[in-house]
Formats: C-alpha cells, sequence, structure tokens
C-alpha cells in the first residue's frame, strides 16, 4: 500500500551551491509541476543522510529537512521509487511534493491569495498623532 502524495520544505535555500549559484534565483525559476530530483548524499559531511533537491535545469536548489531525510533515504535505499515535483516558492525556500507510488505527484489546489483588508467598521488601523493645541 502505497502514502498519498506529501508535501516538503525544501531547507537550505539560502546557502549558496559550491559552484556559486544561487538557490533562491533557481526557485524563482522553478514552475509549479516541474520535475525536480531527490538525491541522497551519503558523503555528506555534516548529514549522511542527507538529501538533495535539485530542479529540472539541474541546479540544487536546496535540502529535504533532517526530520524527514532519513525516512525518505531509507525508503529510497531499499528501491522504492520516490518523484517530485516543485511545487510553489515561499519565503527563503521553497515547498516540493513527492510521490511514493512510482507515478508524478499531483499538486494540491492553489492557497487563496491572502487579502490585506480593513475590519468590518471601516477602520483602516491607522491612527495620526496626537497634536496639543497652541496655548
Amino acid at each position: 500500500m502505497s502514502r498519498p502524495d506529501m508535501s516538503l520544505a525544501v531547507v537550505g535555500a539560502i546557502h549558496d551551491n559550491k559552484d556559486r549559484s544561487n538557490r533562491l534565483f533557481e526557485i524563482q525559476l522553478c514552475a509549479p509541476g516541474e520535475s525536480v530530483d531527490l538525491v541522497p548524499e551519503p558523503k555528506n559531511p555534516f548529514d549522511p543522510s542527507a538529501i538533495a533537491i535539485f530542479s529540472v535545469r539541474g541546479i540544487q536548489i536546496g535540502y529535504v529537512s533532517a526530520e524527514r531525510c532519513g525516512w525518505i533515504g531509507a525508503r529510497m535505499a531499499q528501491g522504492e521509487e520516490i518523484r517530485g515535483i516543485f511545487q510553489e516558492a515561499v519565503k527563503g525556500g521553497a515547498i516540493i511534493r513527492i510521490s511514493f507510488s512510482g507515478e508524478d505527484p499531483i499538486l494540491p489546489p492553489p492557497r487563496p491569495a491572502k487579502v490585506e483588508r480593513a475590519d468590518a467598521e471601516g477602520d483602516s488601523g491607522f491612527y495620526p498623532d496626537f497634536i496639543p493645541p497652541d496655548d
């Protein structure tokens, strides 16, 4: 029995790659639904269970979080085909979507845009400074 698709945060996106390419810039070039590759890094000096995430153009955009990489890496090591797609850019990183079924994951419906509005009484939240009267 396969698990449903899962969305994962991309961590480490604020750091540059070894070749000096910029991960955040690459994330801005990614489109929802584009393929991403998950690549285990057993020789990573900081975490031997690290899993790097690469865009469709082969540029690293970050890593799977430490909380998830051991579990996902173990499934990959057992031969399970895990496929990933780019879901969305977020402040300081991105979200990817993965599937454990060997099929391409399905994007969830987009989140509604945040709407800034005043409260129901028409109060904008702006209050001018008090100016005392001249005596």
